[in-house]
């Protein structure tokens, strides 16, 4: 059919490369392609309805047909931000998980950590978590699944800090829930001309959670390099 644009070869309906990551508590600026900077900005302006593609085409200076290559549509460009934003906090946790070797109270400690330290060094791609209402069915569901892994990673170690005594609550899923909800609300009111750095809202935080699961014990101060 005449001006139809053509497919994306399976090749390149792949998600843009993955943010490499050597040390989950360093960010450094986050490249994304043009188009998705435009999408970003849109999307937080004026929300998933109130973007259209030819707002981004125009802001990135490409052209519509170059967008519906490389993305589909619009529901491509906020499932490649959200997946992109995800999968990238889900590494991260964890590498941060794995580096406290086993150690309930340093696992709790330095996901929960991480998880903020993303919600402020990435506050602008985190905030685009309430716009998954608009994901298609399929899209939500693979979404909602690397959601998930985040959270049952934090839920293992509640449970276990429960069962080594070292923990008090009444019902660790929905403590977890509740955490996670105060750490995703950071990216929220975060600005970078605030008074406290990302790492002093990370570790006031780490003090709220570790009395939300009733800690009975603490674990050693992080030692900054000056």
């Amino acid at each position: 059919m005449a001006g139809k644009v053509p497919a994306a070869p399976k090749e390149q309906a792949t998600s843009d490369p993955e943010v490499r990551i050597d040390d989950w508590r360093e960010f450094a600026p986050l490249d994304l392609p043009p188009i998705l900077v435009a999408a970003l900005d849109n999307f937080r302006e004026h929300g998933y309805h109130g973007t259209s593609v030819r707002d981004v085409a125009r802001q990135a200076e490409v052209s519509l047909p170059m967008i519906y290559y490389r993305y589909g549509n619009k529901q491509g460009l906020l499932v490649a931000l959200l997946e992109g934003a995800m999968g990238e906090v889900l590494r991260r946790t964890r590498l941060a998980d794995a580096e406290a070797e086993g150690r309930v109270l340093d696992r709790f400690a330095k996901v929960v950590e991480c998880i903020v330290l993303h919600m402020t060094h990435r506050a602008a791609t985190a905030a685009l978590d309430a716009e998954m209402r608009y994901l298609e069915p399929e899209n939500r569901k693979k979404y909602a699944a690397l959601r998930k892994e985040v959270e049952q990673l934090l839920l293992e170690t509640v449970d276990e800090g429960v069962a080594q005594g070292l923990f008090e609550v009444d019902r660790a899923p929905d403590t977890t829930r509740a955490l996670l909800g105060m750490c995703q609300a950071v990216s929220g009111w975060y600005h970078t001309d605030g008074s406290l750095t990302p790492e002093d809202i990370a570790d006031r935080y780490v003090a709220i959670a570790l009395r939300t699961v009733g800690a009975r014990v603490r674990p050693a101060p992080r030692s900054r390099a000056k």
